[in-house]
């Protein structure tokens, strides 16, 4: 018959959603930059950059919801053919890379601080050099932590969560559920656990975000991955919620396997981090 589909890709419906995500994300930017000058106004009214930037927020993140649910009720009424999901899996594939090389880019600050502490850098240079020019790693005045205490038990955590996520993963594909949810339920409380402990971590650390090169690179590179693990923790949780609901079953499962991957990848990270910048660069 005229109009039935005779290939295997899904041609997305017109959706309002890239709109209404990047105008959101104009309200965020604008916001910010008057949220920088809290002497700006408008029509007499001050602050109104911290509004918009909250505004902006919140579209973004309902925007994130309603695409997302977009997309897992297409992949539950059959539009996710084989071939679709091949372009799924290369597109996570793509965003992880992605998410290497920004990483690269902290380790790649905190080495080079490191390693090559003398070479002079007008810019930031002197945020490293001690009082006596000499310098040094870590920063004179710098009390590291002790890598044996809270980080390795967060090492310990986000290990244990690689095995519980690959417990769910096997028992998914075995069409297990019950154990599919144990798997999940213990990989986001490992995940919920490890943030804790990240927090207490940062409100006892010796030393600030400002004021040396080391803090700086330290907040960054551990910030941003505690940041991941928190989205990780709630990708692994919407999978939790999707498995109560009957998704997921053995050949078509792929939004929980694009979770575990990304879980593996943030483990990966970490241990990098306790490695490069616990143990060595402390």
């Amino acid at each position: 018959m005229a109009g039935d589909v005779k290939h295997d890709y899904h041609l997305v419906n017109p959706s309002p959603w890239p709109a209404v995500g990047s105008f959101a994300v104009l309200l965020m930017m604008v916001g910010a930059v008057f949220a920088m000058k809290p002497d700006a106004t408008l029509f007499g009214m001050s602050g109104f950059g911290n509004w918009l930037f909250g505004a902006g927020l919140l579209g973004l993140l309902y925007t994130m919801y309603a695409w997302w649910s977009d997309v897992i009720h297409e992949a539950e009424t059959g539009d996710h053919k084989p071939v679709v999901r091949i372009g799924l899996k290369y597109g996570m594939i793509l965003f992880i890379a992605s998410e290497v090389m920004f990483f690269v880019a902290w380790f790649w600050a905190f080495f080079n601080a490191a390693l090559y502490p003398k070479i002079p850098l007008p810019e930031i240079g002197a945020f490293w050099e001690t009082l006596n020019n000499e310098a040094m790693w870590p920063p004179e005045g710098i009390e590291t932590f002790d890598p044996w205490h809270l980080p390795f038990m967060n090492t310990l955590i986000l290990l244990l969560s690689g095995t519980t996520v690959t417990w769910a993963h096997h028992a998914v594909l075995e069409g297990d559920r019950d154990s599919l949810k144990k798997g999940l339920w213990l990989t986001v409380i490992l995940g919920a656990i490890f943030t804790c402990v990240q927090v207490y971590e940062y409100q006892h650390a010796a030393f600030e975000f400002s004021g040396s090169i080391y803090g700086a690179t330290f907040f960054m590179a551990t910030g941003f991955h505690g940041f991941h693990v928190l989205v990780g923790t709630i990708f692994l949780a919407v999978c939790l919620g999707r498995a109560y609901k009957g998704h997921f079953t053995p050949d078509h499962h792929f939004g929980f396997e694009a979770a575990a991957w990304y879980w593996h990848f943030v483990d990966v990270v970490w241990i990098f981090l306790f490695f490069c910048v616990y143990i060595w660069g402390g």
